[in-house]
């Protein structure tokens, strides 16, 4: 006979383990891997990056702590993203050499080139698009995110973007292609001023007393795009909830989950959306604002735009992104790619809890869906990475994941909140090479 299920109201061990703080004795989902407040992604367009060796090095950058260009790389985990058909001038997967072909695999295999930045402005045809997916397919690399490039045809979006790839009988129809190949998160060029996703819309810390005017009109803007998506219109539907994801479908029926992103520049997203405008969207207002939100953002930039191609980032890039990293290594912002930071965002909104009380040990069951509405392929064993519960005793505490017994648990004392947890570890990933 199997253990008796027990509510978690009702549950005599966890009472027993209770303490005076408010909701200490209750199992609850923690919003965000231990011990993190917030999650940030640099989710990075490279357009107009010059060439593999900027590319090369802004990645050892920001992922390593070697040596660089800029100094010692700050070790924080970003990804990048890759397109093929391009104007010779600019780094891209057909455009580079041998070489660079490579790096950009290794990095795919990795998991730090995460993102496909459409097919690029010269693709034009279906052709294009399976040359490069076939390509990709040799060589056992997979994406599963895609971000729509300025006005590339191949992108999926119809009212911002302006891309024919999910309508079938376009010459340039790629979506069911792409879609088989892996694709599941898209962004259509929706992009919020508002600090922090997953937490009510606030316009808070858009005005900028240093610039009144401009700010002015940027808080302006948002304003107008949450009353217009009260009103029911599509175009900024994503504002109103303020979420990172929503299931949706293209314009072929393939299901899929848009993804919104932010950039907080006083001056409005595309303004500071390159590495010198860094300065002013990774201050530390705006990092203090996130933590204290809880939230989550995908970073809408362009760190290939550079000034200067033998020093990519100039010393006050340099600085915040140290800055950054501090913030991350104190346990304040957890810093990922954008395709693990969707996948975790995508694995929680699926989740529900359970508890059972067996030889005097709390068990919970965690039960999962597909995520969000049904849609797109099913969940990885890494979008539950970093998955936190709440408990009152974490000794006396035992996880299962879908009815399977989980043995790499770890158990945490108290966060800000002064609740303890358990935890599955967030392992990093590891950077090739190069």
């Amino acid at each position: 006979m199997g253990p008796t299920r027990i509510p978690i109201a009702q549950s005599r061990c966890v009472q027993r383990m209770a303490r005076a703080l408010p909701n200490a004795g209750e199992v609850v989902l923690r919003p965000l891997p231990y011990p993190y407040r917030a999650l940030l992604a640099i989710c990075s367009d490279l357009d107009e990056t010059p060439d593999r060796r900027v590319y090369s090095e802004i990645m050892r950058f920001l992922n390593t702590t070697k040596i660089t260009a800029m100094g010692l790389g700050v070790g924080l985990e970003v990804g990048n993203t890759i397109y093929f058909d391009m104007p010779p001038e600019q780094f891209a997967y057909w455009n580079t050499d041998d070489l660079g072909r490579e790096m950009v695999r290794n990095l795919m295999r990795s998991g730090h080139i995460d993102c496909l930045h459409s097919f690029g402005d010269l693709a034009t045809t279906r052709d294009h698009a399976a040359r490069a997916l076939d390509e990709l397919s040799r060589h056992e690399c997979r994406l599963e995110v895609w971000v729509d490039h300025g006005v590339a045809p191949s992108n999926f979006g119809a009212d911002i973007m302006a891309g024919c790839g999910d309508i079938p009988g376009h010459p340039v129809y790629h979506a069911d292609l792409t879609c088989a190949f892996g694709i599941k998160y898209v962004w259509r060029g929706r992009v919020t001023s508002v600090t922090g996703q997953n937490v009510g819309p606030r316009l808070s810390g858009i005005f900028a007393l240093r610039h009144p005017g401009a700010s002015g009109r940027t808080l302006a803007k948002e304003a107008a795009k949450q009353c217009v998506s009260w009103c029911g219109d599509g175009k900024y539907s994503m504002h109103r909830p303020n979420r990172v994801l929503r299931a949706d479908r293209l314009r072929n029926g393939q299901a899929v989950f848009e993804f919104l992103r932010c950039n907080p520049h006083w001056k409005g997203p595309g303004e500071g959306a390159t590495a010198s405008g860094l300065t002013e969207v990774l201050t530390s207002g705006f990092l203090d604002r996130l933590v204290r939100r809880g939230g989550v953002c995908v970073l809408y930039t362009h760190l290939g735009k550079v000034r200067e191609t033998q020093v990519p980032f100039n010393k006050q890039t340099v600085a915040v992104l140290r800055r950054l990293a501090d913030r991350y290594s104190r346990g304040d912002i957890l810093v990922t790619t954008t395709r693990r930071a969707l996948g975790f965002c995508r694995a929680m909104q699926g989740i529900s809890l359970s508890t059972e009380c067996v030889e005097g040990e709390t068990v919970v069951n965690v039960s999962t869906g597909d995520g969000a509405g049904g849609c797109a392929s099913a969940l990885a064993d890494s979008d539950f990475d970093g998955l936190t519960v709440y408990t009152p005793d974490p000794d006396r505490t035992r996880l299962r994941l879908n009815g399977k017994v989980l043995h790499t648990v770890i158990r945490n004392g108290p966060d800000h909140t002064g609740r303890s947890s358990v935890s599955l570890p967030w392992p990093r990933l590891e950077f090739p090479d190069l």
